[in-house]
Parts: C-alpha cells; sequence; structure tokens
C-alpha cells in the first residue's frame, strides 16, 4: 500500500462533511516515500509509542491523538524521531469520535451492548452515543466487564437503584455535566466516559446516573483499532500491530 491509497481510503470512509467539520483535527504529522506493510496503532502519538513502532518495524503509524501542542515541545521531538527512523504518521482525532465505527461505537461493541439507538454526533456541540442492552444487567457485572476489556481499575459510582438497561457513552474527555445530561434525557441509566472532574462526578450523583470512568486512552483505543481493521481490509497484504502503551492516567 503506498501512502496515496491510505489517503484515498480515508476519503472513501468519511463523509466529506465530517472531513470538513474537524479540517485541522486529522492529518499526517510525518508522511515518507515508503510502501506501507507494517502498520502500528495506539491512541497517542508520543515517544514511547514511536519507540514501540521502531521495534514493531513499523511503516506507518495510526494514532487518534497528534502530540498535543500544548504538551510544549513534544511534537517537535515525535517528528525528529519519526524522521530518524523514516515512519509516517497519521492522526485521526474529531472524524473517528464521531462516525458509525469509530470510538463510541467500538467502545459499545467490546462491552456487548446489543442495540445502538444513536451514534455520538457533534453538531456545534458534543452529544454522547446511546445504545441498550436487550436484558438489563446488574450493575456490577459491567463494572467488571469494562475493567476486564479496558485492563485497568475503571472508576465506578452506582447511583440508579435498579438494573443497567440504556447507556450513554463519550469517550475520552466526555467529562462534561452538558453531556451528562444529554445522557440522561436520552433515558440512560449509566453514563461511560474517560475523564472526570469533581463536577462530573457531582452532577451524576444528582441526577442519579450511574457513572463510569476509564483512562482518555483506554476508552478511546477500541475505535483505532477498528479503523486499523478496516485498512487491513482494504490492503489484505498489510499487517497490523497494537501498539503498547502504559495505564498511566490518574485513575490507576
Amino acid at each position: 500500500m503506498e501512502l496515496e491509497q491510505f489517503e484515498k481510503l480515508i476519503e472513501s470512509l468519511f463523509s466529506k462533511e465530517l472531513l470538513l467539520e474537524f479540517y485541522d483535527d486529522y492529518g499526517f504529522t510525518y508522511k515518507t516515500n515508503r510502501s506501507i506493510i507494517n502498520i502500528g496503532y495506539a491512541t497517542n502519538l508520543s515517544l514511547e509509542t514511536i519507540d514501540e513502532a521502531i521495534k514493531n518495524d513499523i511503516d506507518l503509524m495510526i494514532t487518534h491523538h497528534d502530540a498535543w501542542d500544548f504538551l510544549y515541545g513534544l511534537r517537535e521531538e515525535c517528528v525528529k524521531q519519526l524522521e530518524k527512523h523514516q515512519i509516517s504518521h497519521f492522526f485521526i482525532h474529531g472524524p473517528l469520535d464521531f462516525i458509525d465505527f469509530g470510538t463510541c461505537t467500538s467502545l459499545m461493541d467490546v462491552l456487548g451492548i446489543d442495540e445502538i439507538k444513536k451514534f455520538a454526533t457533534f453538531n456545534d456541540e458534543e452529544f454522547p452515543a446511546v445504545g441498550e442492552f436487550f436484558e438489563e444487567i446488574e450493575f456490577n457485572s459491567l463494572v467488571e466487564k469494562i475493567r476486564s476489556e479496558l485492563q485497568e481499575p475503571v472508576r465506578a459510582w452506582r447511583h440508579h437503584h435498579g438494573k443497567v438497561k440504556r447507556i450513554g457513552i463519550l469517550t475520552g474527555a466526555g467529562h462534561s455535566s452538558d453531556v451528562i445530561k444529554k445522557a440522561l434525557e436520552e433515558g440512560c441509566d449509566t453514563y461511560i466516559t474517560g475523564e472526570a472532574t469533581l463536577y462530573t462526578i457531582q452532577y451524576a450523583k444528582f441526577v442519579g446516573v450511574n457513572l463510569l470512568v476509564g483512562s482518555h486512552t483506554f476508552t478511546e483505543i477500541f475505535g483505532v483499532e477498528s479503523l486499523a481493521k478496516k485498512v487491513r481490509e482494504a490492503f489484505p497484504d498489510t499487517e497490523i500491530a497494537r501498539l503498547k502503551e502504559e495505564h498511566f492516567e490518574l485513575n490507576h
């Protein structure tokens, strides 16, 4: 696979409207002229994930996040390493959060949620994905499931006294009480996200909705994996590998 073929695939997977909406929230951090055989995927571009790419002889890295500008100097160091080892890097942030196979949907899939009622959307503000189990499940069963899938000690607050039926999800930084309010208005008894503040926790308790908070990194990895699998399906001569990231966030 050549990079031009990869770019055309991205354009075919994501609508023009979605790519235009997030025109500055996806793209290449660094491009080489190498043909792509080995693809590595991760949530974050960091020196650590680049090291993993080097170890795995990766030609193209796909991540959800670019190196953030406010992590001063990190992006420049990442580019130096990508250039030194001739590894291309492509990130896709906003579009992957709001596509039908993206971060929220992929987390629902691994949790075994039976029916997606609404996909996560963005229309000047964020709206959570909403899904349902066909049969209600125990809250503790859901907690065990998400901890197992994320392989980290997801924080859990039980505020709804019945079983779990309808779940709202906004992965990553879905800590806003506005998003929880939208989930509540959709009839959700449980809300899942990847970050929480004092206000997230207070509001969930006040309105009586269960709250599950994993890490930003590992609530979003399954969406990147879904995209990597679509690349492999389109180009069977490629290989994909998940690049190891540490569970370094606060809730660990």
